[in-house]
């Protein structure tokens, strides 16, 4: 479970419900869009949340960054006994009714017509891709954080089976106990001290996501085909970053569909699973300087 450093958005964004076609979707929103705008979507089990420390040096870069929780992720409403909402290319639906909601722009801040940076973190990838190949010429680049090609490791999938397994026999407060349980003292302890204060933030985050949510995208992550040759064939820029180590998506795995992308690639050091929280300074560097080499907005990417 990632852990960012607060909960609290920084000076300047603002938190809100993004009215879409769709239905409301819970953003922190931050920045002007002098070089772009980029929407960020957060993995499994976490949130917006997952990026707040990104906000201000991206808009300080020029960039307006929008975190969004997905449905049934955390303060985004979504059914809690049906998984069919939530099936890759509904998930994929939602983003593109993100970005015509922020195209649209009722308080002024959006731009009819833009193209939008996508970004996804570890399952928010997996959407954002499906995304990307559902309407690719919405988009000025993708960004996969610690997202690789297809399924993820055989250890990963064993714990997203026990999970699966947990979330069938027991409620989500049941759960959390169960989990917290089987944290390491030093996660108990260590890591939270340098961040949250306490708990209470992490567990009413775990709370608000929906079961049938987390039971389908735990399936999808262990399920995802290849889909690399599909974006490759699309031309459109595609930066692939990382932490250092990864024991979802191996480290050279992300190494090699960088390749197979023809993609920028990026290894934040001393970060793991999600540099955007173990390393946000560096991390946010990295992604502005990616974004900033595009240049001006060009050609949308071809379609076959």
């Amino acid at each position: 479970m990632s852990r960012p450093f607060t909960f609290v958005p920084p000076s300047g964004a603002r938190a809100y419900r993004l009215g879409t076609a769709r239905g409301e979707f819970a953003v922190i929103d931050a920045g002007s869009p002098a070089k772009g705008t980029v929407l960020l979507l957060p993995g499994f089990t976490g949130s917006k949340e997952d990026f707040i420390s990104l906000h201000e040096p991206l808009a300080a870069a020029g960039y307006r960054t929008v975190a969004v929780d997905g449905r049934g992720q955390y303060e985004s409403p979504g059914p809690r006994d049906d998984e069919a909402p939530y099936a890759q290319r509904e998930l994929a639906q939602d983003v593109l009714a993100q970005l015509d909601a922020l195209a649209d722009g009722p308080d002024g801040s959006g731009r009819s017509g833009e193209r939008f940076h996508l970004l996804g973190h570890s399952f928010g990838g997996q959407v954002a891709r499906a995304a990307v190949l559902l309407a690719p010429t919405r988009f000025r680049s993708l960004t996969l954080v610690s997202s690789g090609p297809a399924e993820i490791s055989p250890g990963q999938q064993q714990r997203v089976k026990l999970l699966r397994d947990a979330l069938s026999v027991m409620d989500m407060a049941q759960v959390w106990e169960a989990m917290r349980a089987l944290d390491p003292p030093e996660d108990a302890e260590g890591e939270l001290d340098a961040g949250l204060d306490d708990q209470e933030d992490l567990r009413r985050r775990w709370l608000g996501n929906s079961p049938a949510q987390l039971t389908a995208a735990g399936r999808q992550l262990c399920a995802e085909s290849d889909r690399v040759a599909e974006l490759a064939a699309l031309r459109l820029p595609v930066h692939v970053l990382s932490g250092e180590s990864d024991d979802t998506w191996p480290v050279p795995l992300l190494d090699d569909m960088a390749v197979r992308l023809e993609a920028h690639r990026t290894i934040i050091h001393g970060a793991e699973h999600s540099p955007n929280a173990d390393r946000p300074l560096e991390t946010a560097g990295a992604l502005a300087a990616f974004w900033d080499s595009l240049g001006q907005e060009g050609p949308p990417p071809r379609v076959s």
